[in-house]
């Protein structure tokens, strides 16, 4: 099959995929906000959109990580084909799409990286994959990003709390507007760039870029403006997890885990490190759980949360492979992969949609995920 039509196949599921990625990590910085009704949803997405697609234009590191670190480049060239990147997106977002439908806050990042180790590995061997790339920019930043956020939104809340008064806490709302607007653009600056590396590494496999050189301006604007279409149509099912299902959040903590959040994304992108905005956000949202004195943890959800993130890359990487190994086949191996990575897209789709209907699934209303016990201990005060 022509390079030509690959490389444009790529860049087309490449923007498909930061699409997923931004109703998949709208709830990152939106779920507290909504939760605590500091913002209206509708605003609260909006308002992401738009700093996300800011963020994406101030930095260039991470972009960089992945075209130029991960996949080794050898004598000719990097050591992946343009269909096997193909493959690689096509793990990241089958694997994206089924999180979502379950409502898990996974890494899109985790599936984007999983999705091309295994095409990688099947396609070019071990050897394509720099190991050390891999642990000190990806795993290690895995590990410790989240423990990192959950310990500083945990004391956060402890001195929040500690030098306020119960009637001035509501101020923190208002507090809320800035540092949730602050994690948007500080996800922009991260998970946008992952696309822009992914569509730099397929122009550098297919000979239309030089190696070592960095993101082209069409890509970062095409990568920007997808992100941010994809951040405003909004990721109900995962902002109801993050707002309502780990633990019940009152502006305080909502304030305390978006700084936090804020913090560590900031410090990770200056560093080049290709860290998981979804898993610092959940890790920052337990953390003021168990800082507020009587804020209980829903462990179960908890528990459910890290298993997904143990398995995303292993997962999105089985499907990458399987992928890889079909489009081994040849030009009509490649047809297939399409064909039917289009059906599963559909199918999720479609069964969303029966989900919604279902279980009469909507858009949030302001505050909605609040407690109920605590609205009818107001309503009677």
């Amino acid at each position: 099959m022509d390079v030509v039509v690959i490389v444009v196949l790529v860049v087309g599921l490449a923007l498909l995929f930061d699409f997923t990625n931004g109703f998949h990590d709208t709830a990152n910085a939106m779920a507290t906000p909504i939760a605590t009704g500091a913002l209206k949803p509708k605003v609260a997405v909006g308002l992401a959109a738009i700093l996300n697609l800011v963020g994406a234009f101030l930095s260039t590191e991470v972009a960089k990580t992945i075209s130029g670190g991960l996949i080794r480049e050898g004598p000719g060239g990097v050591q992946i084909t343009p269909t096997l990147i193909l493959c690689g997106l096509i793990g990241a977002i089958v694997w994206n799409l089924i999180t979502w439908l379950r409502g898990l806050p996974s890494s899109s990042s985790h599936a984007l990286f999983g999705g091309l180790i295994g095409a990688a590995v099947v396609g070019a061997g071990f050897g394509s994959i720099d190991g050390g790339v891999l642990v000190s920019k990806i795993l290690v930043p895995a590990v410790l990003a989240p423990i990192t956020a959950g310990a500083v939104s945990y004391l956060a809340t402890r001195i929040a709390y500690k030098v306020t008064r119960k009637r001035e806490r509501d101020t923190f709302k208002r507090g809320q507007i800035f540092t949730s607007s602050l994690v948007s653009l500080a996800h922009g600056t991260n998970d946008a760039q992952k696309t822009m590396g992914v569509i730099t590494l397929v122009l550098i496999a297919a000979g239309f870029q030089g190696g070592g050189s960095g993101p082209e301006l069409w890509v970062i604007g095409a990568c920007a403006l997808a992100i941010a279409l994809g951040t405003y149509s909004g990721g109900w099912r995962i902002i109801k997890t993050l707002g309502r299902d780990i633990t019940d959040i009152e502006p305080a903590q909502g304030f305390a885990a978006e700084s936090a959040t804020t913090a560590t994304i900031l410090a990770s992108t200056h560093l080049g490190f290709a860290l998981s905005t979804t898993q610092v956000a959940s890790g920052s949202v337990i953390g003021t759980g168990l800082g507020r004195k009587g804020a209980t943890v829903k462990w179960s959800t908890a528990g459910k949360i890290a298993i997904g993130w143990l398995i995303t890359i292993p997962a999105s990487a089985v499907v990458a492979g399987v992928a890889a190994l079909v489009a081994g086949l040849g030009p009509v191996g490649v047809i297939v992969d399409v064909v039917v990575a289009l059906a599963v897209i559909l199918g999720i789709f479609l069964w969303s949609r029966r989900s919604e209907a279902r279980n009469s699934f909507h858009q949030p209303e302001p505050g909605q995920f609040v407690n109920p016990k605590k609205r009818k201990r107001k309503a009677r005060a």
